[in-house]
């Protein structure tokens, strides 16, 4: 996994994402770039897909809630933040 600034450890805690979430998040996530140097990573329909072929009915059971977690990359690779999506990802 990436490495972690202090501020993406602080909203992870806060917003009661697992780090087991974001490691599968990097793994499966679809990544769009957000216009400002970084990029997002975040859970698309065929992300969703490809975590039933490999998981378990049990495991996607127990993350299946986190499924709305994003994560925003810095161009260094660090993970600056993570959140649940509210809205759409734009993708231009």
């Amino acid at each position: 996994m990436e490495t972690l600034t202090q501020h993406a450890i602080t909203r992870m805690q806060q917003r009661g994402i697992k780090p087991c979430t974001v490691e599968i998040l990097f793994r499966f996530g679809a990544k769009e770039h957000d216009h400002r140097g970084g990029a997002i990573l975040y859970f698309d329909k065929r992300a969703r897909q490809r975590l039933r072929e490999q998981y378990s009915v049990e495991k996607i059971r127990n993350i299946e809630r986190q499924l709305d977690t994003y994560a925003v990359i810095a161009e260094s690779g660090a993970i600056v933040t993570v959140g649940h999506r509210t809205k759409r990802i734009n993708r231009q």
